[in-house]
């Protein structure tokens, strides 16, 4: 409660000019006090020399009073100085470089707390109770604290200006306006802001909602991000785990070879061995029976000779003649096995090179910007052609299966599976995926521009078979002067200029379908935004009047 007591009195002792505790007090005829140098420096400044105000009540004084001295209120801030407290504001209360300062304040300034559009005057806190105590200022607009309050006023009138020029897009003040802006189409600032406020609000919706669709997008790419790294991680643990059995089954196939090669080895060696002995043992008796021959061959008695002659052991039967092979029997496992490293490397190499195409491929997931001049529409054309074996059997094929006119007579066509048999259309005969522009001339009262799946039925007349009338094609019907767009059997009235010629831009990956109306410019008649699950047919479907036709141009 007492130091309550000691703000009541700062604020009742201080001086509503400076801020400050009383010096040379002074009381005016009204009954507010200053400090003497702070009154009497706010009425030299003022501009009126003919009247004079009180800063606090603005009392109108028609003579300048004479200030005389308060001496009771002279000691009474001399006591309060004793005890040491002062009601200086503190140092971040004064205004800086960077801030705006109260323009009533002298000596050191306050910091501006408001500043009012209509005085053109910035005011701290102190000075501002005015305009909250007097019902008059009270209709005063307040605003932040703003610098540029003289940006407010017409440099030629010295009037604040209140008024907007819509002709020359300016502000005036009221005097401009009876004046050079006469005739021109004024309205009072509020009104324009508050037009432009729309403006601005439809604006700030758009940015926002375009903020939600990126952060929605981004939210897509963070999910793409993660199914990447859950795909990448499952793929490698996957690859490891074959490639750990590959490499297992490479060693047991590498063992079992060694071990069969091993056993042929043996078994081979010991044949070649036994062999080896039976021989030996032939030769050792051969020797013998050479000897034996020798010994009787130098007996000198004829009749010992003759005598002893029939008694020698015929010879046994001599083994068959030996054909040594070159050392190759083994060859043939080493090309066996050559043959297997070399089907393995063929296969390994071809896989990888698959890793890598969808390695590649992955980048076509990520957003890219849709062109925006027709130049940079034709760095995507491409140059379709129509397929005779889906054609109505009433359509006329020519420019190079380009151009579809329909006739009073069905044409020469054999049959086929993939014919329209009860609708006016026909499809491409190419098939469409990543970024692709074409342009349809059409010619007649209505024509279909549109794509389709491969497998959109053929035989009939049912909505199955029909553009834009199920969920496997898109259309934009040219009829007369306007456009209409369908999908699935729901039709969307499409604006726009209408032209001969129609635009269709494809962004397979993306999910992006786009027609416009081409001439000069380039004007977006419908956007389609979705998921393609198959590649994409260009499509023509000429409806109603002989002679009509629609033409796949030649872009390039």
């Amino acid at each position: 409660m007492e130091q309550k007591g000691v703000q009541l009195d700062r604020e009742t002792f201080s001086c509503s000019i400076c801020l400050d505790l009383l010096k040379d007090p002074v009381t005016t005829p009204c009954g507010h006090s200053y400090c003497m140098n702070c009154i009497k420096s706010h009425w030299d400044g003022e501009d009126c020399k003919y009247s004079y105000s009180c800063p606090q009540c603005r009392k109108m004084f028609t003579q300048r009073p004479v200030l005389l001295k308060s001496t009771m209120l002279a000691d009474l801030v001399e006591e309060l100085k004793k005890t040491g407290l002062q009601a200086a504001p503190a140092d971040h209360c004064y205004a800086g470089a960077e801030d705006v300062a109260c323009d009533v304040c002298t000596g050191r300034k306050l910091k501006a707390h408001k500043s009012c559009l209509q005085c053109l005057v910035s005011y701290c806190e102190k000075h501002l109770h005015l305009h909250y105590e007097s019902a008059r200022l009270k209709k005063h607009k307040l605003v932040e604290p703003s610098k540029k309050l003289q940006e407010n006023v017409c440099s030629r009138h010295d009037e604040v200006m209140k008024m907007f020029c819509r002709t020359d897009q300016q502000l005036i003040c009221y005097l401009c306006s009876v004046d050079e802006h006469k005739g021109h189409d004024t309205v009072s600032a509020a009104a324009e802001r508050a037009e432009r406020q729309r403006e601005l609000e439809g604006s700030r919706q758009n940015i926002q909602q375009r903020i939600q669709d990126r952060e929605e997008d981004v939210k897509l790419l963070q999910q793409q991000a993660e199914a990447i790294n859950l795909s990448a991680d499952k793929a490698v643990k996957n690859s490891k785990k074959i490639f750990t059995k590959l490499i297992r089954l490479m060693k047991k196939r590498s063992s079992d070879v060694k071990q069969q090669v091993r056993s042929q080895q043996k078994r081979e060696v010991s044949r070649v061995k036994e062999l080896q002995e039976k021989l030996e043992q032939e030769i050792t008796e051969l020797k013998r029976k050479d000897a034996e021959l020798k010994k009787l061959s130098h007996t000198e008695d004829h009749t010992q000779f003759l005598h002893n002659y029939p008694s020698l052991s015929p010879l046994s039967q001599s083994a068959s003649s030996i054909h040594i092979r070159p050392l190759s029997c083994f060859e043939d496992v080493t090309a066996a096995v050559s043959e297997v490293r070399d089907k393995l490397q063929d296969v390994l190499r071809e896989k990888w090179t698959n890793v890598s195409l969808t390695e590649t491929k992955m980048d076509i997931l990520l957003p890219k910007p849709e062109p925006k001049t027709r130049a940079e529409f034709l760095k995507y054309s491409r140059e379709i052609t129509l397929d005779p074996n889906t054609a109505y059997t009433m359509l006329l094929l020519s420019e190079g299966n380009r151009k579809a006119t329909l006739m009073s007579q069905q044409q020469s066509y054999s049959s086929h599976p993939d014919r329209f048999t009860n609708r006016y259309q026909v499809l491409s005969r190419e098939s469409l995926t990543g970024r692709c522009y074409w342009e349809v001339k059409r010619r007649g009262r209505e024509v279909y521009v549109s794509v389709a799946y491969k497998n959109i039925s053929r035989a009939g007349a049912s909505d199955e078979c029909g553009f834009g009338q199920n969920d496997k094609s898109w259309a934009l019907d040219c009829y007369n002067n306007s456009y209409s767009f369908y999908y699935n059997k729901v039709q969307t009235p499409v604006s726009g200029p209408v032209s001969s010629r129609v635009g269709v831009y494809l962004d397979h990956s993306a999910g992006i379908l786009s027609f416009y109306s081409v001439s000069e410019t380039m004007t977006l008649l419908h956007r389609v935004q979705t998921t393609f699950t198959q590649p994409l047919y260009a499509g023509l479907k000429v409806y109603d009047c002989y002679g009509d036709s629609a033409e796949l141009c030649k872009l390039k």
